[in-house]
């Protein structure tokens, strides 16, 4: 049956009504999306500071769950797990503060020399005609900017004071958030399950169990290998007489344990740069201890530690970190392999796991053989 000519044709299931709640829809929610983008840039560094906070308080969980079993009240056990930490902090810089701000200036303000001799060797070696100059120009580690570094380097460190009041408001809301994540930590679990039910209150206890558990022992693993690493190069360059051993440990210990994949390699390769020009051999020192350290770290160290941790595959990490630092910078790259970490550990609890084939069983089975 056909239409005919002068009848307008309907469209059936769209009137007038429907579009206009479509539209209506899609612009509350187009304006809804751009409020939201635009609150959280302008909180960005403040969430950061809020992940930051969370992370502390994760890596306390160890410490301050012992002493709430012991029949301390939690606020008091987190009080006095966050002044041990702050004393420890404390002793170090009454220590090794002088030494590792004034090692630390000299190592910034020989940077340029560092860059001239490293061209050098590099035009020397594989005829090339790079001019040190504009590496250095192009590194932006000229003579004036360096001082300007080395100039609030020390003044935000050696002198406490005044650093201590450029950042006092994010410093007390740090520790004020770390605090009270962990001080109320199961009376803020309760709060959130009272808005849910009984399944989901079930889903938030398992991934509030797991983020603790495993992120914390990650946090703790880390840096406790990251004291360890830190303390045995810094000796051994104290040792071999190693000029600006002391930062350079530390940089080795931290890169080595928080930069995923490359950051042993990269941990290790400053300080032998600044030895190789000096005296060659003491580069080759660095490098068979590097190399005999990190064996005793994988097969003694790292392994004991691991028990309290969970594994989490070098690609996600360095995936993980690049990532967060592009999105938001240097406290991004801290947090970005505990949230990786956390989020492996529920995907694992969660997911659902199917027998393998016999086509994959057998691939495996030959892999394992060859390795």
């Amino acid at each position: 049956m056909s239409t005919p000519p002068n009848e307008p044709v309907k469209v059936t299931g769209f009137d007038q009504a429907s579009i206009k709640w479509v539209l209506r829809t899609i612009i509350l929610f187009t304006a809804s999306a751009m409020l939201g983008l635009w609150v959280f840039q302008q909180n960005v560094s403040f969430i950061m500071l809020v992940l930051l906070a969370l992370l502390f308080a994760v890596a306390m969980e160890p410490a301050v769950s012992a002493l709430s079993n012991r029949g301390w009240r939690r606020g008091l056990a987190t009080g006095v797990t966050m002044l041990g930490v702050t004393l420890l902090i404390a002793a170090f810089l009454v220590l090794f503060g002088g030494i590792l701000f004034a090692q630390a200036s000299s190592l910034i303000f020989d940077l340029p020399n560092l860059v001239t001799d490293l061209t050098n060797w590099v035009n020397e070696t594989f005829n090339q005609n790079l001019d040190p100059e504009t590496l250095i120009n192009q590194l932006n580690v000229q003579p004036a900017q360096i001082a300007t570094w080395a100039s609030n380097f020390a003044g935000g460190f050696v002198g406490i004071i005044s650093g201590i009041v450029g950042g006092l408001f994010q410093l007390l809301t740090l520790a004020l958030f770390s605090f009270y994540l962990s001080a109320d930590a199961p009376r803020l679990k309760r709060k959130i399950g009272e808005l849910l039910n009984p399944d989901a209150q079930r889903v938030v206890v398992t991934t509030w169990d797991i983020t603790v558990k495993k992120t914390g022992g990650f946090v703790v693993s880390k840096l406790l290998l990251a004291l360890a690493s830190t303390a045995a190069h810094s000796l051994f360059f104290a040792a071999i007489g190693l000029p600006y051993w002391l930062p350079l440990g530390l940089i080795t210990g931290i890169t080595s344990q928080f930069i995923p994949t490359v950051g042993t390699f990269v941990g290790i390769l400053i300080p032998v740069l600044f030895a190789a020009f000096s005296s060659p051999m003491d580069a080759v020192f660095i490098i068979v201890f590097a190399s005999v350290y990190q064996q005793i770290e994988n097969y003694l160290l790292s392994p004991r530690l691991s028990k309290i941790t969970m594994d989490i595959h070098p690609a996600i990490a360095f995936g993980s970190v690049i990532i967060f630092a592009n999105l938001f910078g240097a406290v991004g790259a801290i947090v970005s392999v505990p949230i990786a970490a956390a989020l492996v550990a529920l995907l694992d609890t969660y997911s659902k796991r199917y027998e393998l084939i016999p086509e994959l069983v057998e691939t495996d089975v030959k892999r394992g053989s060859k390795q």
